[in-house]
């Protein structure tokens, strides 16, 4: 069975790295461009209250921070051989759920005391929760199909799970904006 080459800086040529890495940075370009055009499909709600627009990369931010770290650890434990997928799993949702709460309930109290509006803050709250939930999963599935295709997941993985953690993250709070506001 084939295994995923790991690049290691110290020792690969720059022009190695730069055709290692250009591929997955390309595929995030259009992705982004794509997270612009989702970004686009909240722009009624945006209208009705720019203060939405204020807490938009605070929560791309705040869910890419938590999928980052689920990333890391998960990557590292891949290449020495120690990862359990199964058990990343279970724990990793667990701890998107734990990390989405105390960060949703923290973030609509500072909305609240911030903007006096109860719906704006629910609709934070509730955006946090959701985003920060899934990135971890996001992070560890997109990570793990990664390493079952046999590309390192240290180079591909932090483009694609940024990128559709911002995505979703974005999907999710305007949704849920959306259906609190309008």
């Amino acid at each position: 069975m084939a295994t995923a080459e790991y690049v290691d800086d110290d020792h690969t040529p720059v022009q190695r790295l730069f055709k290692l890495r250009i591929p997955s940075l390309m595929v995030g370009l259009f992705l982004g461009l794509f997270l612009s055009f989702v970004a686009s499909r909240f722009e009624e709600v945006v209208a009705e209250n720019v203060a939405i627009a204020f807490f938009i990369p605070f929560i791309v931010y705040l869910a890419a921070a938590v999928g980052s770290q689920t990333q890391t650890i998960y990557v590292r434990d891949l290449k020495t051989g120690k990862a359990n997928f199964h058990t990343y799993l279970i724990k990793e949702s667990i701890l998107g759920i734990i990390l989405g709460t105390f960060f949703s309930v923290l973030t609509g109290g500072i909305v609240m005391a911030w903007f006096k509006s109860y719906e704006l803050a629910m609709a934070v709250g509730l955006g946090v929760f959701g985003a920060v939930f899934v990135a971890p999963v996001i992070a560890l599935v997109i990570s793990e199909i990664l390493e079952l295709q046999h590309e390192d997941p240290a180079v591909w993985a932090g483009p694609m799970a940024t990128v559709v953690q911002d995505t979703v993250s974005v999907m999710i709070f305007g949704m849920i904006a959306t259906a609190i506001l309008l």
